[in-house]
């Protein structure tokens, strides 16, 4: 049998639960997390919050309402004034003006006030759970992937429809919360993002001018992204390539939406 650490003639079968030296009776100090040696009961350990583990407070999520919230005002919402008209996204002005950044400046565009509060109360309840799990720069890569495969999507199935909002790249988010609880061993029907997706899914079907298109696009982008990352995560590979994965599958919906715009068909 072992002995005490500090008092090598006394047997034990205790070890101190952060150090794992073995202790006796007389240096054993009961704390929430089993039985700790003198030096290590004398430690604080810091308490972490889920934000502190990764990326912090989640800045990026508060930064993109922010920007969103703040254009709806300024002439980018409701349909109309030149903000609208600029960056919403339509293929002819993709095909013909050579306007490729309303592949982008579309999720940041609403349609009204009920349009905006939905997606960015959605936003914030996936941002503020994915950003510090993940960390800002994977956080954005999936973010732009699902922006951009909304674009696609939303151009793929009807390239000439004028398209807005923040859904593609929320819908991607709801897609890498799927993946990444799939990979931890959680449900997802369980923990609520699958109801959840199949919910606003299902709701693009009932309501009017919803683009169908935009939500399945940056769904499954989103979850393509995830994948790259958590494949990245399990062979524990660097940020960088994390992000790089996300990027690539924002190159191909680029390049996909591209083409949907500028086919003859189109």
């Amino acid at each position: 049998m072992a002995t005490c650490y500090r008092h090598t003639d006394r047997e034990t079968g205790v070890s101190c639960s952060n150090c794992g030296n073995p202790i006796c009776t007389d240096c054993m100090t009961a704390t929430p997390v089993g039985m700790r040696c003198p030096e290590c009961a004398r430690q604080k350990t810091p308490v972490r919050t889920a934000a502190s583990f990764a990326g912090g407070d989640p800045i990026v999520t508060y930064v993109i309402m922010g920007i969103c919230v703040a254009v709806f005002f300024l002439g980018g919402g409701g349909g109309s004034g030149p903000v609208f008209q600029d960056g919403a996204l339509y293929g002819p002005a993709v095909d013909f003006g050579n306007q490729y950044w309303r592949l982008a400046s579309y999720g940041f565009l609403h349609g009204g006030i009920i349009h905006i509060a939905f997606n960015m109360i959605i936003l914030f309840q996936l941002g503020t759970m994915l950003e510090p799990a993940l960390g800002r720069a994977r956080y954005l890569g999936l973010y732009v992937a699902g922006l951009l495969g909304g674009a696609f999507g939303a151009l793929l199935l009807d390239p000439a429809r004028p398209t807005v909002g923040a859904s593609g790249a929320v819908f991607g988010l709801m897609g890498a919360a799927f993946i990444m609880q799939r990979a931890r061993g959680i449900n997802p029907m369980q923990s609520g993002i699958g109801p959840l997706i199949l919910l606003n899914l299902a709701i693009g079907f009932v309501i009017p001018n919803v683009s169908v298109g935009g939500h399945v696009g940056g769904l499954v982008a989103g979850s393509l992204a995830a994948l790259a990352v958590e494949a990245v995560a399990q062979r524990r590979g660097s940020q960088l390539v994390a992000v790089a994965g996300c990027a690539l599958v924002g190159v191909a919906a680029v390049a996909g939406s591209i083409f949907v715009a500028t086919a003859p068909f189109a």
